[in-house]
């Protein structure tokens, strides 16, 4: 199921597609799913960011070719880190290059999305703390993530955590753990990888991170990008594609 969040009259609605139209969701998608009336054709609906969660987790150098392409070591354990809300964006919007940086690249991201409340989760268990995966893109503003001793400046612009263009439900673990992610720029790849090459597995870092703090309904874990991660420059059409889900797109400004 493709779960979305649309912009309409009266304000943000839930819903989920069926074929070419979007059906509202009742109660939201952390309850019930109880469909209610068509909202409108998806190709004719603005999308939104699909959730809006109380913490963005993200995880560093969780695959090894990009520890490398920075000569940086693979962490024995996740390097963990928070993007803040308020710098998620929804599909087509624009990503803003700050006037503090020089350096913004991009790193696209299988994000997971949690479906309820959880804290202290076994690994065996942790993903029926899935309510389904998205595509994201953790923008870096690179030379103030390296001039600071942590990364919240470089990490936490406005408009850096693009998300979407919907949640995937239904994937089991095995599955999400043989995706295929990549990233275009202007139609050129420059990142390709699959999360069988992930460090640490995606079960894994729910546990690990619910160890430290709890997981809330609509939260957002960043698994960690692939090599390749590049420069972003003004006009740019960023790209990242995971399969089984779709793409999301976002121009750069």
């Amino acid at each position: 199921m493709k779960i979305v969040r649309v912009a309409t009259e009266s304000g943000p609605a839930w819903g989920f597609v069926e074929g070419e139209e979007v059906l509202r969701l009742l109660h939201g998608p952390f309850d019930a799913l109880d469909a209610g009336e068509t909202l409108g054709r998806l190709n004719e609906l603005s999308l939104l960011a699909p959730v809006q969660p109380s913490k963005i987790v993200c995880v560093g150098r969780n695959y090894a070719a990009h520890a490398a392409e920075h000569d940086a070591e693979v962490p024995s354990e996740p390097l963990l880190f928070l993007k803040p809300p308020s710098s998620l964006i929804a599909p087509g919007a624009h990503i803003v290059l700050p006037e503090l940086s020089s350096r913004v690249e991009h790193e696209c991201e299988l994000a997971l999305i949690i479906g309820k409340r959880c804290r202290g989760v076994a690994e065996e268990l942790a993903w029926e703390q899935v309510f389904g995966i998205t595509c994201g893109n953790d923008v870096t503003a690179r030379d103030l993530q390296r001039a600071d001793s942590q990364w919240t400046r470089g990490k936490g612009f406005d408009t850096f955590c693009p998300l979407g263009p919907w949640i995937v439900t239904g994937l089991g673990e095995e599955e999400a753990s043989r995706l295929d992610v990549s990233c275009r720029v202007n139609g050129e790849l420059r990142q390709k990888a699959n999360t069988a090459q992930m460090v640490f597995s995606p079960a894994f870092l729910i546990a690990y991170m619910s160890q430290v703090m709890t997981l809330e309904a609509g939260d957002v874990i960043m698994t960690g990008t692939p090599s390749g991660v590049g420069p972003l420059e003004p006009g740019d059409l960023v790209e990242v594609s995971i399969g089984g889900v779709g793409t999301l797109s976002n121009p750069v400004v």
